[in-house]
């Protein structure tokens, strides 16, 4: 049979064959996402696949269905990649809006490229053989469309509207399952999209027929029938107004996680400057995050909002438009000058949208700094505080008092620093891994705070200043091997409590001597903290806070979701990781890191949390759109 024959057979199956090719690599994103296949739920990959090659075969024009085919099978290819690469980093499955951010992926290649693993290239095994045959049937002159014979159009038209329906049965069946790594591994990569389109065009009706101060009332009306406090008191809350006029500044350290301090390497203290901090100021140690898609922006929202992030787009993109309650607004109340610092674009997270809605009177980004060539970012933490500083000093000099808020990058995945920066020496067995390099970055974030605290110092600030410093959320990878950890730190480090877990400082002027405060919190909990220190009563200003002041609550639950499913929450005993449902959950206890298996005492926790991330999904929709 001569190569033109081979051809026609080929181009005969192309439909058959590509569809067989789709489906292997549906099978193999199953393996990168849920580490086994369920042959049950494929059906539904391959259901979806086949309604997207047939409206190909159906609406493409003859001469255009190999080119067509094969482009599809690329970009297919490229979207599965990327979905791996973001489940690797995150834990969770991408939509749709996620898959949208891609435009960011060249802020942070150095992050991107760590996460890439040799497997994750026979995605595109088939389009590089591919590519080969083609390239021989051009040099040797035979058309890879020569002799088509097109697939029975009405043979596709049947496999079309099947495929349709059987999967619009999966995505309804699906659509009650609020835990999306279920949802994602029962209907399909490919359904789960639709399922989250349809998930949300529901709740836009819903909020859009609501009434913000229904939804207020709502919120308040729920949180009452949790026992946050023992007893109502009366007067005003411990602590309250004790920093009543002072400067705030509020330090976002990246990707720091609460394991390290008080931790040594060698004899070498890994946050020496924080260890120090502690002991002469209010630390938190049991605070966990609570961030959504936005990462590190998200965390910027919650601290100035007490308002949950949604799990499906980043706070900033999708409400930077909106009259957002915050710290910043309350304090411009009492003539706080407020200004934030990052030594990135402002662009990037849409920060140009995020910071006007949150109130700042000023940004910093990247043009106000000298770069020093540190990381992918640029400028360094110590250029973030010289310039920082700088400015705010300006403003001392002008008797105004300033809410300051800082976002470090320097520590930043994949946690590579200048040799002449860092600042401890790693043990052979973590010297060049990524813990040890995420132990140095963190090592340096740590010892830049502390330059900080020196230019406030000389310049006469530090007695008049509140300092906040708090993680924005993990640096160390899910499944990172705690064998090195355990070893060199003597900890048992688990993947969700530790990774999980992020400090809390406040050093209040003047505070000399340090109390550590073990209730149990989130990030939503730090601007109603924050805000009960400088006087500021959130119950007098009606404003609506998600989160509670943790010097005041005697119990705590709170929610969390994208890195964990929703309905996964946090109390003073736990943390619960849903199933489908409440029934088939999990929970490890917070105190012994065992397995807890009665968890009917829980079950009001878990319904109280969904209603009230509910609740401040509806609260930040209903928000007036700012002019």
């Amino acid at each position: 049979m001569n190569f033109s024959n081979h051809s026609r057979s080929y181009m005969r199956t192309l439909y058959y064959t590509v569809f067989v090719l789709l489906l292997l690599k549906m099978i193999l994103l199953r393996v990168f996402f849920f580490n086994e296949i369920k042959w049950t739920h494929l059906l539904a990959d391959g259901l979806a696949v086949l309604v997207l090659m047939s409206i190909i075969e159906l609406l493409v024009p003859a001469r255009w269905k190999g080119p067509s085919y094969w482009a599809f099978n690329l970009i297919f290819s490229l979207l599965l990649f990327a979905a791996t690469l973001f489940n690797e980093h995150y834990g969770s499955i991408p939509t749709y809006t996620a898959l949208g951010e891609l435009n960011q992926v060249p802020q942070i290649r150095g992050t991107v490229n760590s996460l890439i693993r040799p497997e994750y290239f026979l995605f595109f095994l088939d389009v590089l053989i591919m590519a080969v045959i083609w390239v021989v049937s051009r040099i040797r002159g035979r058309s890879m469309r020569a002799g088509r014979r097109p697939v029975n159009k009405i043979a596709v038209s049947v496999i079309l509207v099947i495929s349709l329906l059987v999967s619009i049965r999966y995505i309804i069946q699906g659509g009650n399952i609020e835990n999306e790594l279920v949802q994602a591994e029962n209907v399909g990569f490919l359904d789960y999209q639709i399922a989250s389109v349809l998930r949300e065009n529901k709740e836009d009706r819903e909020i859009a027929a609501g009434n913000i101060q229904k939804i207020i009332q709502d919120v308040q009306k729920l949180q009452s029938t949790y026992k946050y406090q023992e007893k109502s008191g009366q007067g005003n809350p411990l602590y309250f107004g004790q920093a009543e006029g002072k400067n705030v500044i509020v330090v976002q350290m990246e990707a720091f996680q609460n394991f390290m301090i008080n931790r040594k390497v060698d004899n070498q203290e890994i946050t020496p400057v924080l260890n120090q901090l502690v002991k002469e100021s209010l630390y938190f140690p049991n605070i966990y995050q609570q961030i959504g898609q936005g990462n590190t922006s998200d965390a910027e929202f919650m601290s100035n909002t007490s308002i949950y992030p949604r799990g499906n787009i980043a706070m900033s993109t999708g409400f930077g438009d909106r009259q957002l309650p915050s710290l910043p607004k309350l304090l411009e109340r009492s003539s706080y000058e407020t200004n934030t610092f990052h030594v990135n674009d402002v662009t990037f997270w849409d920060r140009i949208k995020l910071y006007p809605a949150l109130g700042f009177d000023q940004y910093y980004d990247k043009p106000n700094y000298t770069n020093d060539h540190f990381n992918d970012f640029g400028a360094s933490d110590e250029e973030l505080y010289r310039v920082g500083v700088e400015k705010l000093r300006a403003l001392q000099d002008q008797r105004k008092p300033f809410y300051a808020q800082f976002v470090t990058v320097s520590s930043h995945a994949p946690f590579r620093i200048p040799d002449d920066r860092k600042r401890m020496k790693m043990p052979a067995g973590l010297d060049g891994t990524l813990t040890g390099d995420y132990l140095t970055a963190q090592n340096y974030t740590d010892y830049a705070l502390g330059t900080l605290i020196q230019k406030l110092k000389d310049n006469g600030m530090w007695d008049n200043t509140v300092l906040v410093a708090y993680g924005d959320h993990f640096g160390l990878p899910k499944d990172t091997d705690p064998a090195a950890l355990n070893e060199t730190l003597n900890m048992n480090y688990d993947d969700h409590l530790d990774r999980f877990n992020i400090p809390l400082v406040i050093h209040l002027p003047g505070q000399k001597e340090g109390k550590v405060i073990n209730r149990t919190g989130g990030q939503l909990d730090i601007m109603p903290t924050l805000a009960n220190l400088l006087g500021v009563s959130l119950k007098n200003e009606k404003f609506t806070a998600f989160g509670h002041d943790l010097l005041n609550i005697d119990h705590n639950v709170f929610g969390m979701r994208y890195y964990l499913p929703s309905g996964s929450f946090f109390n003073d005993d736990i943390l619960f990781i849903p199933g489908e449902g409440f029934e088939d959950g999990s929970a490890v206890s917070l105190k012994t890191r065992q397995p807890v298996t009665n968890l009917e005492p829980y079950r009001k926790d878990y319904d109280y949390v969904m209603s009230l991330m509910k609740l401040s999904d509806q609260y930040v929709k209903l928000l007036p759109k700012r002019k």
